[in-house]
C-alpha cells in the first residue's frame, strides 16, 4: 500500500531539506542554478537536457510520489544552453492527498542546491474570451484560493535557524551554515519576475509564435474536480485568464527562498461558463494539447535558459 502523508503531518524542517540535498549531491555532480517544473503532459522539456542525471522520485529520500497520468515522476540533472539545470518530470498536487509541505518539498531542496531561478509550467483552463486551446500564457500574477482559507505551505513555525546538523559538505558551493529560507511574512507583490517575462515575449517574436502567446492571470484551485459553472463565472469576474491545480504554492515557497520564479501555462481547454455548453473537459483531452504544444514550449524554455542571467536575482536585461 503506497504511503500517504497523515491529516495533519508536522512541517518539514530545514534538516530534512539538507539531508535530501546531501543525497542528491553525492549522487550527481550537476549544481544547478535554474530548476524547471514540468506541468501536464510536459515532460519533453527535460529530455533536451545534454549529459543527464536521472533519478526517479522513489530513490530521493523524502521525495513524496507523483500518481497522475502525464508526470513521470523523474529528477533529471543536466546542461541546457550551458546553463545547469534540474527538471521535474511531474509535480506534487493537494489532490494526491499530500499536505502542502511536501508538495513544495523539492523548491526548497533546490534552494540548498544553489538554484536561484524556478520555472513553472502547468496545463490550464481558459476563463478568458479571448484565448484559444493552444495558445501559450506567460503568467503575470495568480490567485492562490486555496491560501484564502489559511491552506499555504508557509503555515507552521518559520525555520530561521541559522544551522543545521547535516552541514552540506561540497567545494563547489558555499557554505549554508549562515541561510535561512526566508521572512515570516514574504511580500508576493513581484512573484513573477518581470524581467524574464519581457524577455520571454523577445523570444516569442523572434521564434514567430506571438499570435498565440498571451499574458495573465492564473488562479490555483484544489481539484481533483474540474470547476463547476458557477465557479468559473466567479473566478472570470474576479479577473482570472486561466484556472490549474498546481504551481502557485511552488512559486510562493521559492518566492520565500529568494528566488525569481517565470510561469507559463498550456490552455489545454477552455472551461465551461454557459449552462447551455455540453462540451465536458478530461484530462485525456489535456494530455492531448499538451503533446501538441510540447515541442514549442521545450524551445521557448530552452531559448529562455539561454538568454537569462543566473548569477544573480536581478531582472533579466
Amino acid at each position: 500500500m503506497a504511503k500517504r502523508d497523515p491529516p495533519h503531518p508536522p512541517p518539514c524542517s530545514y534538516d530534512d531539506f539538507q539531508w535530501t540535498a546531501d543525497w542528491i549531491m553525492s549522487h550527481t555532480k550537476h549544481r544547478p542554478k535554474v530548476a524547471i517544473i514540468c506541468g501536464s503532459g510536459l515532460g519533453l522539456l527535460a529530455d533536451g537536457l545534454q549529459k543527464p542525471d536521472s533519478f526517479p522520485y522513489s530513490d530521493i529520500p523524502g521525495f513524496p510520489q507523483s500518481t497522475v497520468q502525464g508526470h513521470a515522476g523523474r529528477l533529471v540533472f543536466g546542461e541546457l544552453k550551458g546553463k545547469t539545470c534540474v527538471c521535474m518530470q511531474g509535480r506534487f498536487h493537494m489532490y494526491e492527498g499530500h499536505s502542502l509541505s511536501k508538495v513544495t518539498f523539492p523548491i526548497r531542496v533546490f534552494k540548498l542546491l544553489g538554484v536561484d531561478t524556478l520555472i513553472v509550467t502547468n496545463a490550464a483552463g481558459s476563463l478568458a474570451d479571448s484565448y484559444n486551446t493552444g495558445d501559450i500564457m506567460i503568467i503575470r500574477d495568480h490567485i492562490n484560493i486555496p491560501g484564502f482559507s489559511g491552506i499555504s505551505p508557509l503555515c507552521g513555525a518559520n525555520d530561521e535557524r541559522p544551522g543545521s546538523k547535516y552541514p552540506i559538505m561540497d567545494p563547489v558551493l558555499p557554505s549554508h551554515s549562515d541561510c535561512r529560507f526566508g521572512p515570516r511574512f514574504p511580500a508576493m507583490s513581484t512573484a513573477y519576475d518581470k524581467g524574464l517575462r519581457r524577455l520571454a515575449f523577445d523570444i516569442c517574436k523572434t521564434l514567430g509564435i506571438s499570435r498565440f502567446v498571451r499574458e495573465g492571470v492564473y488562479c490555483m484551485v484544489g481539484g481533483p474536480n474540474f470547476e463547476t459553472i458557477a465557479e468559473a463565472r466567479l473566478l472570470h469576474k474576479l479577473g482570472v485568464d486561466a484556472v490549474g491545480m498546481s504551481t502557485a504554492p511552488e512559486v510562493l515557497v521559492a518566492n520565500h527562498c529568494g528566488m525569481r520564479v517565470f510561469g507559463l501555462s498550456l490552455i489545454t481547454n477552455k472551461v465551461v461558463k454557459d449552462y447551455e455548453d455540453k462540451e465536458a473537459v478530461n484530462h485525456e483531452g489535456v494530455l492531448g494539447v499538451s503533446s501538441m504544444r510540447s515541442q514549442i514550449l521545450r524551445t521557448l524554455v530552452t531559448e529562455l535558459v539561454g538568454l537569462m542571467d543566473v548569477n544573480n536575482n536581478n531582472d533579466a536585461e
